[in-house]
C-alpha cells in the first residue's frame, strides 16, 4: 500500500524537530495500554483525510509511534477480530467466528482452553484491566474476570448500549444502569485514567476497548453541529463527532502518563478492530475498497501504531503485520512467563521491527481471513495475502449464506492496484493457483481445529 503523502510529510517534520528517539531509559518490562477503536477507518484520522475530522491526539500519536502502513485486523467484523488480538490465533481456532451472541452464543465465545494475553500478563505479575467492549463470550464462564482480567468495567453486547447517553455497564460482575450519561466514551476515559492512577506503582496491562464510532450514532450536539456546518452528511458528522470525543479521551490517558512520569515506562498500542460500517454511510477511507464485513482492504486494513518513548524511534514500516502477531510481540517485549499447555500462535513477534534490541522479525509469509454470518463457509469472503499478492474469494452477503458460493476467485497486486480493481487471475494462473491452494489448505486446517471436541 502506497503511503499517504501527508503522513510522510508530518513524520519527517516531527523527526527533524525531535532528532530521533530521545533519552534512552534502562531496559525493563513496560506497562502496556492496548487501545482499540470499533469500526474506525484509517481515513477517519485527520492526518490522513486533510482535516475532514479533528483527531489531534491520534495524529500526534501517529508521528510519535512506529506506524504500520500495512497492518491488518484478524477479521472484517469485531468479535472474531478481537479473538485474534487476544489470543494470537486465527479466530476460527478460538471458536469466535461470527457476531450475534444472542442467536449464535456458541459461535461467539473464546473457548475456555484458549489463553488470552490478559492471562499471560496476570501470570507474570501485572495488574490487568479491561475498560470497554468485551464481545468475546456470553455466559459466566466466559466473563472477562475469568479470562485473565483482574478488573472489568464495560459491556459484552450491543443490547447494553441504547445510546451513548443511556446504557448499562458490567462493573466487576455487577450491572449498573446509566440513564442520563455521562457520555459513554467519556466514562471509559475516566475509568481508564483511574486504573492508571491506582496501579502506577506496579506493572499494569490495560485494554481500553472503546465502542466509538460504532452504532448507535450519538454525540454531543455542539460537535455534530461543527461537522454539519462543513457540509458533511448527518451520519458522517455524528461519526466524526464520536471519534473527536474518543480522541480527546485518549489524549487524557496519555497526559496522565506524563503527569505520573510513566510515559517512558509505558508501551501504547492503538488500532481499530475492522473497517468502517457501511450502514452509517460511505466516508473517505484512502484507496481502501470495501467496508466492515468484507475481506477487501476496506474491511481489514486498519490503523496501527506502537509508542514507547525513549525505546522506539518514530518511524513508518511497510511490513505486513496482523492481529495474531500482537500477543507474541508483547510476550517478547515484556518477557512474559510461558503458560504450560497454551496452544500455538498463528502470529509471530514483530518486536524486531520496533527496535534493534530484539532479533529480526520472522513474520509469516502468508496471512488469511474468512468471515460469513453463522457457521463458516470458506468459499465466501475469504482471502490469502502473500507479499503484494492478494487472492480474494468475493464477499456475497452480510446475511446468512444459503450455501457455498460459486463466485470465481480474484487476484490483485496491492502495490500496483491498492483499490483492488484489476483482477489478474486470468493473466497469472500460477500465482493465483498457488494462493488458492494455500487458502484451501488453511481453510481445512482451521475448520478441523474449530470443530475439535
Amino acid at each position: 500500500m502506497k503511503r499517504c503523502a501527508l503522513f510522510v510529510a508530518r513524520c519527517l517534520a516531527v523527526l527533524l524537530c525531535c532528532g530521533g528517539a530521545g533519552t534512552v531509559i534502562a531496559a525493563s518490562a513496560p506497562n502496556v495500554i492496548l487501545i482499540l477503536a470499533d469500526d474506525l477507518a484509517i481515513g477517519d484520522l485527520s492526518v490522513f483525510n486533510q482535516g475532514l475530522s479533528r483527531t489531534p491526539r491520534l495524529d500526534r500519536l501517529v508521528v510519535e509511534s512506529v506506524y504500520f502502513d500495512r497492518a491488518y485486523s484478524g477479521s472484517p467484523v469485531c468479535a472474531p477480530s478481537r479473538a485474534a488480538l487476544l489470543t494470537g490465533r486465527y479466530p476460527h481456532r478460538t471458536g469466535s467466528v461470527t457476531l450475534n451472541q444472542i442467536k449464535f452464543p456458541n459461535l461467539t465465545r473464546l473457548r475456555l482452553e484458549e489463553t488470552t494475553i490478559a492471562d499471560r500478563f496476570k501470570r507474570s505479575g501485572y495488574a490487568t484491566g479491561l475498560v470497554g467492549k468485551w464481545h468475546s463470550g456470553p455466559g459466566a464462564a466466559y466473563h472477562p474476570l475469568k479470562r485473565g482480567f483482574d478488573e472489568y468495567a464495560g459491556f459484552n453486547d450491543s443490547t447494553d448500549i441504547k445510546t451513548y447517553f443511556k446504557y448499562r455497564l458490567d462493573i466487576q460482575g455487577e450491572y449498573r444502569e446509566f440513564e442520563d450519561g455521562p457520555y459513554l466514551t467519556d466514562e471509559f476515559t475516566r475509568r481508564a485514567v483511574d486504573f492508571v492512577r491506582r496501579h502506577r506503582a506496579e506493572p499494569f496491562f490495560l485494554h481500553l476497548a472503546h465502542y466509538a464510532p460504532h452504532r448507535p450514532l450519538s454525540a454531543p450536539e455542539e460537535l455534530i453541529a461543527h461537522y454539519l456546518r462543513k457540509g458533511l452528511p448527518e451520519k458522517t458528522a455524528k461519526v466524526y463527532a464520536m471519534i473527536e470525543v474518543m480522541d480527546k479521551g485518549i489524549g487524557e490517558v496519555l497526559d496522565e502518563l506524563d503527569r505520573l512520569n510513566l510515559a517512558e515506562q509505558t508501551l501504547v498500542i492503538f488500532a481499530s478492530d475492522n473497517g468502517p460500517d457501511p450502514l452509517v454511510g460511505e466516508r473517505f477511507n484512502l484507496k481502501n475498497r470495501g467496508t466492515k464485513y468484507m475481506i477487501n482492504e476496506g474491511g481489514i486494513h486498519v490503523p496501527f501504531m506502537v509508542r514507547w518513548p525513549g525505546r522506539f524511534k518514530p518511524a513508518s514500516r511497510d511490513e505486513v503485520i496482523h492481529f495474531t502477531d500482537v500477543a507474541p510481540t508483547l510476550i517478547e517485549i515484556c518477557d512474559l512467563k510461558p503458560v504450560v499447555g497454551a496452544k500455538p500462535f498463528d502470529g509471530r513477534s514483530f518486536a524486531g521491527l520496533l527496535s534493534k534490541e530484539w532479533p529480526a522479525s520472522d513474520l509469516p509469509v502468508r496471512r488469511f481471513w474468512q468471515w460469513n454470518r453463522k457457521t463458516p463457509l470458506y468459499s465466501h469472503n475469504a482471502a490469502a495475502l502473500e507479499g503484494d499478492w492478494k487472492l480474494v474469494r468475493p464477499h456475497v452477503t452480510r446475511n446468512i449464506p444459503k450455501g457455498e458460493s460459486d463466485a470465481e476467485p480474484r487476484l490483485y497486486n496491492l502495490r500496483e492496484d491498492p483499490e483492488e480493481m484489476n483482477d489478474l487471475i486470468g493473466d497469472l494462473p500460477a500465482i493465483g493457483g498457488r494462493l488458492l491452494q494455500a487458502l484451501d489448505a488453511w481453510s481445512r486446517e482451521v475448520e478441523r481445529d474449530r470443530v475439535r471436541p
